[in-house]
């Protein structure tokens, strides 16, 4: 499946940052369970990789399992070499896009200027994260989408919660990555599944 196949399956990308590897699998039972089909863990999580293995043992055959934050060459292949299939980074740097379409994997780079957009669609990016998005605006995305090629999917992240999502999708994005919103470290696989009800409900 390609990025859009899961983003129609649900528009929202859950950032589990702060995740542990022995709870990884139950919290995203609960996603799974809600609706949600892309999980991504920050590399700035406790052994990121460990959660992302597992992840992708458990789900990799009907999620879309990945990893944030990711900062470099190496960790794209590491990323790779243990299952995981989606590169997000936050900052637009067309050296790791091409590593991980080299590697087979979906990339999706971070930006904030339109510079930044075409370059990383150049590198081969599959969608475009405008982040930090609480530091934009929708009617800022609205302009962008206006230049961008139609096909481009951006997904705003930073500060995306059930109260903001439709002017967002109003404005043209197509799907979101949220944090905090749907899980912060100490919540339970219950605390969860009901943060993603009260998100796809508000979608």
């Amino acid at each position: 499946m390609d990025l859009t196949s899961y983003l129609t399956r649900c528009p929202l990308v859950a950032i589990l940052r702060g995740i542990r590897p022995d709870e990884a699998v139950a919290i995203t039972a609960a996603l799974e369970t809600a609706g949600f089909a892309i999980v991504e863990v920050p590399l700035n999580s406790p052994n990121p990789m460990a959660s992302i293995a597992a992840l992708a043992r458990t789900f990799g055959d009907r999620l879309l399992i990945g990893a944030g934050t990711v900062m470099t060459e190496a960790q794209v292949a590491e990323i790779a070499a243990i299952g995981g299939r989606l590169i997000v980074t936050p900052h637009a740097d067309g050296r790791i896009v091409r590593a991980a379409k080299q590697h087979g994997l979906i990339a999706v780079p971070g930006f904030f200027t339109p510079a930044e957009a075409f370059s990383m669609l150049e590198a081969g990016a599959d969608a475009l994260k405008l982040f930090p998005a609480e530091g934009a605006s929708p009617a800022m995305l609205r302009a962008i989408r206006a230049v961008l090629p139609p096909d481009t999917r951006v997904l705003p992240v930073g500060g995306v919660d059930a109260s903001n999502m439709a002017i967002w999708r109003n404005a043209g994005a197509a799907g979101f990555g949220v944090g905090s919103a749907i899980y912060k470290p100490g919540d339970t696989a219950e605390i969860v599944g009901a943060k993603a009800r009260t998100l796809l409900a508000a979608i």
